[in-house]
């Protein structure tokens, strides 16, 4: 029985859009290595080693896996073997790259590239083809941004999953533990809670939270710390989750809990900005008036969002300058945040996804300051 989160026929139907979209594009063909866009076109886990792994697909041709013979049965156990795919072995001594070419249509034209495939293999393919290698990105973007009703319920999943760790934070953030040991008991909630990985845990408190790229450390949390809690991983199908709450320790001051209700309030205005046809500048924006009609505009470091799928941050970016038109189906994060250097920072992040009149939020923990320990 394959372990495949969805059926072959699934697989079959994306590996067939993605050669329409690269005929729509003018692109002959298109070379995928490991990474996000392989497994969500056939299901192939991994990530590039020096060995190369490559999918060659394109329109009017079949598509051919260039594989290592000694990662043949990984392959083989993938939608690649239910949809007997040609598959191209190869053992060290021999040459991957002339397989790939020799997989590439004869008449050459356009040839685009993943971009998780590196130099290391786009050189020599590139030194190989009479061609000049360009990204696949606007090809596999458009492929992977509109999820259907399988990838929303698995997001769905990944969303209910992450709720419930948020609804237990309470339990381990407290004064006197190091973010350090409240991320630990956070992770082994995300797993068990219902998550295969653990993709990232922040845990900011006090000055840390007004970094957002912070992620732990080994300072001692105190009583009064405004903690930013960003946390998100995979469930087994692969869809992630990413969900962002602010928490106080003890009481918040009245200045902290007027700009977090401010924050709380720009979130929902970003939210409530989503439907087909709206851009995604215009989301970005709806948040980003609310804090700068109460002064606030300049704590807001970063995008409102991004798209989220198999892989945590792809497509689309909810982000100043961003014309994209939202359609039904895309799903993405919404996560304002304030930042006030050496003091403290906040964020609030759900993962929504584009409806026909609007779009419905797949995380549901509250959005309000909470206090705990």
């Amino acid at each position: 029985m394959s372990a495949l989160p969805f059926p072959a026929s699934v697989y079959a139907a994306r590996l067939e859009r993605a050669g329409a979209l690269a005929a729509e594009a003018g692109i002959d063909a298109v070379i995928v290595g490991p990474g996000p866009d392989l497994r969500y076109l056939l299901g192939v886990e991994g990530d590039t080693i020096e060995r190369l792994t490559a999918l060659v697909l394109g329109p009017g041709f079949e598509p051919t896996i260039v594989v290592p013979r000694m990662e043949l049965a990984k392959v083989r156990d993938t939608a690649a073997g239910e949809l007997g795919a040609r598959i191209a072995d190869w053992v060290d001594g021999e040459d991957p790259y002339a397989l790939v070419v020799d997989a590439l249509p004869a008449s050459g034209g356009r040839i685009a590239v993943s971009d998780a495939l590196p130099a290391l293999h786009v050189i020599p393919i590139g030194n190989r083809v009479d061609a000049r290698l360009e990204l696949a990105t606007p090809v596999l973007r458009e492929d992977r941004m509109i999820k259907d009703a399988d990838e929303v319920a698995e997001l769905r999943r990944a969303g209910d999953a992450i709720d419930a760790v948020h609804r237990r934070v309470a339990d381990w953030l407290r004064a006197g533990r190091t973010e350090r040991e409240v991320a630990a008991d956070i992770a082994e909630a995300i797993r068990a809670e219902g998550h295969e990985t653990v993709e990232f845990v922040i845990v900011g408190s006090g000055p840390n939270g007004a970094d957002p790229h912070h992620e732990v450390s080994d300072r001692v949390i105190e009583d009064g710390d405004v903690v930013v809690v960003d946390i998100g991983g995979a469930v087994p199908s692969g869809y992630n989750s990413d969900s962002t709450r602010t928490y106080v320790v003890g009481s918040p001051t009245a200045e902290q809990a007027e700009r977090i209700a401010v924050l709380v309030r720009a979130q929902q205005a970003a939210v409530d900005a989503v439907r087909p046809g709206v851009t995604a500048h215009e989301v970005d924006a709806a948040a980003r008036q609310v804090l700068a009609d109460a002064g606030l505009g300049e704590a807001f470091l970063h995008r409102t969002g991004h798209g989220i799928g198999v892989s945590v941050h792809e497509e689309p970016y909810i982000a100043p300058g961003n014309d994209l038109p939202l359609r039904e189906g895309m799903a993405f994060s919404i996560e304002p945040g304030i930042y006030f250097p050496g003091e403290w920072g906040a964020r609030i992040e759900d993962i929504v996804v584009v409806t026909a009149d609007g779009c419905v939020r797949l995380n549901n923990a509250p959005h309000a300051l909470a206090s705990v320990g």
